[in-house]
């Protein structure tokens, strides 16, 4: 092997990298030239792609530039049932109308990260829907109730007798069943899901396979230092609209900053060290990092070019607090209208509740003055511009 391969090897092994079983076993396989069959599943509980989620998808795209194998399932079946790696409560179940129209731009989305030529899809209905009671039965089998109700947020819930559904302990069961459908050498995942892949090693074992090494990744913190949730709005989705994919990086706390750099870019890791470095011993702004960051994340998703116009954007309307360059515009019927139904109407807010809690924290803005009262009728003119937050801008044109 070249020293240009074996440094990808080792940053393959290395990077974003939590825990590998068996390590030895993986090191092996990739260095006899074997093609792996490399195994991520994504179960469509959104409809958009998040950059923490992304790092596994770049993890793959990895193994796709060594030659390896990338096997993409989206779990259309399992998501009906929905993980319960991390979660405290059950979760609601999705319809399948809903998974089907979360998962209906999925492959665009994917395409952004990975070369979809070289991509095996698969959706686990495929066989998961041919699955007999007389076969789970079989497959539960091999396992205990302790076994499952040890898992840690089970544990917890159980202590706080929190309701536990008999389904969300099949989940593992069918996760397992899909490394032995695509006959899986490795899988892929977050910490939080290593129960479930080292059900796949056992489940394979029992259909004659030889068990699939494991690989888990670190998990990303949401851009508020809690846990990455679209619930919390604390997410950056690897759609997002440059201009918004930067203001958010620009927003996030300050010593996110290298935990951003390792896993959301592909900035070599000596510059990530430097970078920790600098922040530790304050030699620097974490403001400039975060512009730099964000170039890099924007870079990603888009291009440089794009990248580039983001950050002029940025200056022009943070820095010299000036209007955006393109605002949308939106035409509105009435001369007079209360503020709430303003912002609504101009769907700057999904609610009114959002809107009064907005213009109650000063975060909302007509005709660059602070709105204070959501009880305020206000006076449709051409060219009043509404801004919601830092980001959200809107031009009436009447």
């Amino acid at each position: 092997m070249t020293i240009d391969t074996n440094q990808k090897i080792e940053e393959l092994l290395e990077r974003n990298v939590e825990k590998i079983i068996d390590k030895e076993n993986l090191l092996r396989k990739i260095k006899s030239g074997k093609k792996l069959r490399v195994k991520l599943g994504i179960d469509p509980t959104g409809s958009k792609i998040h950059i923490g989620r992304a790092i596994q998808l770049w993890k793959l795209r990895e193994f796709q530039d060594l030659g390896h194998q990338v096997v993409l399932i989206i779990g259309d079946f399992t998501a009906q049932i929905g993980d319960a790696s991390d979660k405290k409560a059950m979760r609601r179940p999705l319809s399948e109308e809903e998974i089907k129209e979360n998962m209906k731009d999925y492959k665009k989305q994917i395409g952004k990260i990975l070369d979809l030529e070289k991509t095996e899809f698969h959706y686990n209905s495929e066989w998961l829907n041919k699955l007999t009671a007389k076969d789970l039965i079989k497959l539960s089998m091999h396992f205990t109730a302790q076994q499952l109700i040890q898992r840690r947020n089970f544990k917890e819930r159980w202590e706080e007798d929190k309701p536990i559904g008999l389904h969300e302990l099949d989940y593992p069961l069918l996760q397992g069943y899909d490394s032995v459908a695509v006959k899986a050498d490795l899988e892929i995942g977050g910490t939080d899901q290593l129960f479930n892949l080292m059900a796949g090693r056992e489940i394979q074992g029992i259909f004659n396979q030889e068990p699939q090494d494991i690989m888990t990744l670190k998990m990303l913190n949401g851009l508020d230092g809690r846990k990455m949730s679209t619930s919390w709005g604390n997410v950056i989705t690897i759609v997002d609209d440059p201009n918004e994919m930067f203001g958010k990086v620009m927003s996030m706390k300050d010593e996110l900053i290298p935990e951003y750099f390792e896993q959301c870019t592909r900035v070599p890791l000596k510059r990530v060290e430097e970078i920790a470095r600098l922040l530790q011993r304050k030699e620097v702004n974490p403001r400039d990092l975060k512009f730099e960051l964000a170039k890099e994340i924007v870079s990603l998703y888009y291009n440089k070019e794009t990248a580039q116009k983001a950050a002029e954007e940025f200056e022009k309307v943070f820095k010299k607090k000036e209007l955006p360059s393109n605002i949308p515009e939106i035409k509105i019927k009435e001369e007079e209208i209360g503020l709430l139904d303003l912002l609504v109407k101009a769907n700057l807010v999904s609610s009114k509740s959002e809107g009064r809690r907005l213009i109650e924290q000063r975060g909302v803005k007509i005709d660059n003055q602070v709105e204070s009262d959501w009880q305020k009728i206000i006076k449709i003119k051409k060219g009043l511009i509404i801004q919601v937050g830092k980001r959200k801008f809107v031009k009436v044109i009447n």
